[in-house]
């Protein structure tokens, strides 16, 4: 069947630039369709994750191990002296704060084989192993005496029930504290807490679990709350968000919320304030979210190129500073796809610019801006000449013109980090904390609310910036609750903040 083809101009300079405007929207969609087929069926990461590899790496291990095992049987086995061979061993030893449980393994006969005389001790040999004793349930009996007045029949006394943290509940504080870290930091959706649980014999449904969750999120909110309010008095934070999947019953199917994330990172300037992030849920993505999260907050918000945050530098309370990450990985994508000069450059040139990022990490802030005066300035400089002569040069419709025109557009935030040795160069600080909610929300597929997303933002909010402090989540949380449970005073509020039970230690670079 013929098709109709439309007329062409006769003109062979309008040809000309017909067939040059099909050739780059040709390649274009070339373009497009590799990077398409490698998201679908490629490496999405420019290296596997550590995690991955070992994984990978197990199975070697696992293979090696019973080789070795089945050398030294047949050592054995033949009478023969067993080699010294090197093996793979962890460095160090055990931590000391474990308890030792020692076992003395004795000579039955301490008479000298020669003469029989006494033997006395001259020293020993000392060996440590790891033993692990397994998650059991316990039952914590409360009884409550009661007393009554042999003369005065209406007289009962007892003393009150201890408060809980479920009333009329089951589970202790560390119970329920058990359920956050394994649904919030360990990412296993609640039933399959409750098949853990059924293998010692405890029948918790569920929804029971649910329940436990919902009021533990409910007293804890406050202190994410608190924990916000001191991160709003920071010089900078950084910004990010993440979607978050939730059940939407009127339609039968899931809507798509967003979870905000808020850090605080001073460490690679060697600034002294503690770590912590908060994340906040909301139904939308909408600009007026982190205008009204972060409202009274001045200072430097480092964020990727999200349109959304520029309202937020309207008012000029907040300097917004962008992140060279989201630049980096458009080039990536490109040099990734196929063969590309002009974004391998790219890729060369900003790498130099991240060389000096990794001398000064840690260093005082005032050194660092002295360092990138010195060295990245040129370096970024160069770059920004050397952008204006590729866009160019190539079709405003490619996908590496796109590139291009998405640094030169953000140039101003780009920039920042030279004026000032607070800026990072990108903004993977608050991307690592989001990293946590992507495994959560690919095990549990999706919050059952917009309720059950809101705990979800104010526990893991807990549980996250006690990782960042070095507080252990489990016992944080087994305090705070049983702390909370017995009335701890609001005015005291930051007694109970993840850093406060942080031990001291000296300020270290993030790597």
């Amino acid at each position: 069947m013929a098709t109709d083809v439309p007329a062409l101009p006769d003109d062979p300079e309008t040809l000309k630039a017909m067939l040059l405007a099909e050739r780059a929207r040709s390649e274009r969609l070339a373009q497009i369709i590799k990077e398409l087929q490698r998201h679908r069926f490629g490496c999405r990461a420019e290296s596997l994750p550590e995690d991955q590899l070992l994984l990978a790496l197990e199975e070697v291990e696992h293979a090696l191990s019973e080789a070795e095992a089945i050398t030294d049987a047949e050592v054995g086995s033949n009478g023969t002296t067993k080699k010294d061979t090197k093996r793979r061993v962890n460095r160090g030893a055990l931590p000391e704060h474990l308890p030792r449980v020692e076992t003395i393994v004795d000579v039955e006969d301490k008479t000298c084989r020669c003469c029989g005389g006494a033997l006395h001790p001259i020293g020993e040999d000392k060996a440590e192993r790891l033993d692990v004793i397994p998650a059991q349930f316990r039952v914590l009996v409360v009884r409550r005496p009661k007393y009554a007045c042999r003369a005065c029949e209406e007289v009962v006394v007892q003393a009150p029930a201890p408060a809980r943290v479920i009333e009329g509940g089951l589970p202790t504080e560390a119970t329920v504290a058990h359920v956050l870290v394994g649904k919030y930091a360990d990412h296993q959706p609640l039933y399959r807490q409750a098949q853990i649980y059924a293998r010692q014999g405890i029948q918790l449904d569920r929804s029971t679990l649910a329940d436990w969750v919902g009021r533990a999120a409910w007293l804890l909110r406050p202190i994410r709350d608190r924990l916000f309010e001191v991160l709003k008095t920071s010089e900078k934070l950084f910004a990010d968000e993440t979607t978050a999947p939730v059940l939407d019953p009127g339609r039968g199917t899931t809507k798509t919320g967003q979870l905000w994330a808020y850090a605080r990172d001073d460490r690679p300037w060697a600034g002294e304030a503690p770590p912590g992030v908060v994340y906040v849920y909301a139904p939308d993505r909408k600009a007026e979210r982190p205008m009204t999260h972060l409202g009274g907050f001045r200072g430097i918000l480092q964020v990727d190129g999200y349109a959304g945050y520029r309202p937020l530098a309207e008012k000029g309370a907040i300097r917004l500073a962008l992140c060279w990450a989201h630049v980096r990985r458009k080039f990536y994508e490109l040099a990734a796809a196929g063969s590309a000069p002009i974004a391998d450059e790219a890729l060369r040139r900003i790498a130099e610019i991240y060389h000096v990022e990794t001398s000064i990490r840690g260093k005082p802030a005032e050194e660092r801006r002295a360092a990138r005066a010195e060295k990245s300035r040129t370096l970024v400089e160069s770059l920004k000449t050397w952008f204006d002569e590729q866009i160019g040069r190539i079709s405003g419709k490619s996908r590496l013109a796109e590139a291009i025109r998405y640094a030169l557009t953000r140039w101003k935030g780009l920039t920042l980090f030279l004026d000032d040795g607070r800026v990072e160069m990108d903004n993977n600080t608050v991307e690592r904390s989001i990293r946590p909610l992507a495994l959560t929300r690919k095990n549990a597929l999706f919050a059952g609310s917009d309720g059950g997303a809101d705990h979800w933002a104010v526990v893991a909010s807990l549980i996250e910036t006690c990782k960042l402090a070095g507080v252990e989540p489990q016992a944080y949380l087994t305090d705070v609750l049983t702390r909370i449970v017995a009335d701890h005073p609001n005015s005291r509020i930051d007694e109970l903040l993840p850093w406060a039970y942080a031990t001291p230690t000296p300020v270290a670079a993030v790597v």
